[in-house]
């Protein structure tokens, strides 16, 4: 089928998915050389990548709190390097990857690919993953019938309703609205590949806010701070997220 799609606003009809157009500042991992493997770490399967030595665990312990943990592969063993008991999930709770739905503020559970980071500051000199500093024009593509959905875009650029308002399911992230959250940012690789409208998009590892989370992950800033110095694409770095 071919999908027509307008050069103006980017929007396309119905709600058939499309591939998206990735946005430039925010390159893929490396493919994987050979079979993931799984491990079980602080009571959460985990599917480490090949090659894979970096892993985030999130284990739900009551409500919306999760003890979050960092480790590291070294000499074939795994590692814990340090963790939070402050960890915040989405206020819908957890949720199976294939079966979340947009709005419903809920936490895919799974393991994703920790790709790139955007926050409030310029690229440190100790950061390896891609970055973006955000600025008033930085969003996250949330409208259903936008060829960027799930994507960065600027306002600048189009291609999407940014005017609609927070209460429409179309509507998207204004980034530089939450200072706090989005300080220090890592993007989560969800529904990021051949992306299925109506399952939700923008979902991060970010900084602690006022609770839960909107079905992101969040931890305390000194932890992200962490991250952000650490996290190595050459590693292969995920997250895992479980009950």
């Amino acid at each position: 089928m071919r999908l027509s799609i307008d050069r103006r606003t980017g929007l396309i009809g119905g709600v058939v998915a499309v591939v998206a157009t990735a946005a430039a500042m925010f390159s893929l991992l490396p493919s994987n050389a050979g079979a993931a493997t799984t491990v079980v770490l602080d009571g959460v399967s985990v599917s480490v990548p090949y090659g894979g030595a970096q892993v985030v665990t999130v284990n739900r312990s009551s409500g919306t709190y999760a003890n979050v943990r960092f480790w590291v592969k070294v000499d074939g063993k795994w590692t814990q390097k340090f963790m939070t008991t402050k960890g915040r999930i989405g206020s819908g709770g957890l949720v199976p990857r294939d079966q979340r739905k947009q709005g419903t503020s809920t936490t895919p559970m799974g393991t994703f690919s920790l790709m790139s980071t955007f926050g409030t500051h310029a690229k440190a000199s100790t950061q390896k993953l891609n970055h973006i500093k955000i600025t008033s024009e930085s969003y996250w593509v949330q409208d259903n019938n936008s060829a960027y959905y799930n994507r960065y875009r600027l306002k600048s650029q189009g291609g999407f309703r940014y005017w609609l308002p927070a209460s429409d399911v179309n509507s998207s992230e204004r980034l530089a609205a939450y200072p706090t959250q989005y300080e220090y940012a890592v993007v989560i690789k969800y529904n990021y590949d051949n992306p299925v409208r109506y399952r939700g998009a923008g979902i991060f590892l970010h900084v602690n806010g006022s609770g839960a989370t909107g079905g992101c992950v969040s931890v305390p800033r000194w932890m992200m701070k962490e991250y952000f110095n650490l996290l190595d694409p050459t590693k292969k770095p995920v997250i895992a997220i479980g009950a």
